[in-house]
């Protein structure tokens, strides 16, 4: 069996490397681009090098563990930088997420523990869908989105490329959010949220425009230039 190595070593990273543990995946360790990090364990699991690494690696697979609600959108613009092909991603699914037969995953997402995709659930690549998340019919999630702990979507959402959702969200059936955008921990979404835009509340109204690193992403995505590249790190750890 290929042996996984997951990029990053922070908050997200730690919970993907059970969640692959738990699968029985060969967990090989992390890569992460802080130098104080090379060479120790983290949670037992060793940090052997920098992302760079990943081009000398021809016998791994890799999923990117980076970002949080601070720059959600760093996740997109590591993978960009690494330039591998979809064939170098795993997909890590925690033994206890319950995905339907009709459902499908993209290369590198992760599905934490107790997540639930009922029915004919489309979820893109490099998604990462945190514990107690469930996803019902017909519900579309594009990719590098981030659905957080708790999120309910109802039938026949469609979350955006690159949204993030924060803890305890719940989507109103039909409803669309759009790329890039954020929506608050403990929000009830009732109409369609714009892409780049933060809402919160419940209902959830907007508050002002994403910061700027979606926002460069969502034109990146569009016309304009690719953003500047990060370390695999992502938000000091998480």
């Amino acid at each position: 069996m290929t042996r996984l190595v997951l990029i990053g070593a922070g908050g997200f990273a730690r919970e993907t490397a059970q969640a692959a543990r738990a699968a029985g995946l060969p967990l090989a360790g992390h890569l992460d681009d802080d130098p104080a990090l090379h060479g120790v364990e983290v949670d037992g699991v060793p940090v052997l090098g920098g992302s760079a690494l990943v081009h000398e690696l021809p016998d791994a697979s890799f999923v990117v563990c980076v970002g949080s609600p601070r720059d959600y959108a760093s996740r997109a613009r590591v993978v960009e930088r690494l330039g591998l092909p979809e064939e170098r991603y795993a997909t890590v699914v925690h033994p206890a997420a319950v995905v339907s037969a009709t459902s499908v995953l993209g290369p590198g997402t992760v599905l934490l523990a107790h997540t639930v995709l009922t029915a004919a659930v489309r979820v893109g690549r490099h998604v990462a869908v945190m514990p107690h998340t469930v996803l019902t019919h017909d519900d579309e999630v594009a990719d590098f989105a981030t659905l957080a702990s708790g999120v309910r979507l109802g039938g026949t959402v469609r979350v955006g490329r690159g949204a993030y959702l924060g803890a305890g969200a719940l989507v109103r059936e039909g409803t669309a959010i759009g790329a890039w955008s954020l929506v608050g921990m403990g929000s009830t979404v009732l109409a369609d949220v714009p892409a780049g835009e933060v809402w919160a509340g419940s209902p959830a109204r907007r508050l002002r425009a994403a910061a700027p690193p979606a926002l460069a992403q969502l034109t990146a995505d569009g016309s304009g230039p690719a953003a500047e590249p990060v370390p695999a790190r992502g938000e000091n750890g998480t």
